[in-house]
């Protein structure tokens, strides 16, 4: 009953995450051949400027069509999307329903408050988990309708790392919704850290090196074939951490 709650809860944010992110890598597999015909038309620009750095790379990746899933791919369209999404699941709970109710409900159940909000994180978590993996997946199954192929394993080792990583947004909304009652202040505060992080590795290459993005886009596994396992593991912490904080700070809410 509590799991189907959790889902009641979640769902249509779900579904639209779902939906929204597999007609984007749609969209990038069937873009591919009008994208690299029009790669070589590009100005190089100036290799001193960050600008022509920046189109200099472009045409790079574009040169095969593994560098252009995870340039357009996993680098931009699902790290954006996904990242709101994460933050969108981790809001709301059990603080949220105060306003109407259904708290006062939910808490009159036999199970413990730990084990309310452990249900609602795990059931979150899976959502997210599906979300990396089934669009990415789509990526990989269409990939031989524009003459191409792309490996399942690159699809699982992006997958882990954008979920391992990125769960530190779903855990910070998470966190943010048991101090405050409403949708919006959680929502908001953790939406404009995940674009200030962003911005911060948009433009300093030495912040970008050991950002967030940098370890769910799985930079290193694409250009070295090295799996960020510090990345990762910091995030988990991270993001137990907040989790944690998160059923305390429920366990000792007067409700």
């Amino acid at each position: 009953m509590l799991w189907y709650r959790s889902w009641l809860e979640t769902r249509w944010r779900f579904v639209a995450g779902l939906v929204l992110l597999i007609l984007s890598a749609a969209g990038i597999v069937f873009a591919y051949r009008q994208f690299a015909a029009l790669v070589p038309a590009l100005p190089t620009g100036d290799p001193n400027t960050e600008m022509g750095r920046r189109l200099q790379e472009a045409v790079q990746l574009a040169g095969s069509y593994r560098g252009y899933v995870w340039s357009q791919w996993f680098r931009q369209n699902l790290s954006n999307t996904w990242t709101v999404f994460a933050v969108l699941l981790g809001t709301g709970g059990l603080l949220a329903q105060t306003a109407g109710g259904a708290a006062l409900f939910t808490l009159s159940l036999p199970v413990s408050r730990r084990r309310l909000a452990g249900i609602r994180a795990a059931t979150g978590l899976v959502e997210l988990f599906a979300l990396a993996l089934v669009p990415s997946l789509v990526v990989a199954l269409l990939s031989p309708a524009v003459g191409e192929q792309y490996s399942l394993i690159d699809v699982l080792v992006h997958s882990v790392c954008f979920f391992i990583a990125g769960a530190v947004f779903f855990s910070l909304a998470f966190f943010l919704s048991t101090v405050w009652a409403d949708l919006w202040r959680p929502l908001m505060v953790a939406l404009s850290i995940a674009i200030v992080l962003g911005l911060c590795e948009q433009f300093s290459r030495d912040f970008a090196r050991y950002g967030i993005f940098h370890v769910m886009n799985g930079e290193d596994y694409f250009r070295a074939g090295a799996i960020p396992w510090l990345g990762m593991a910091l995030s988990a912490a991270l993001s137990t951490a907040m989790l944690f904080g998160a059923v305390t700070n429920l366990e000792h809410r007067d409700f």
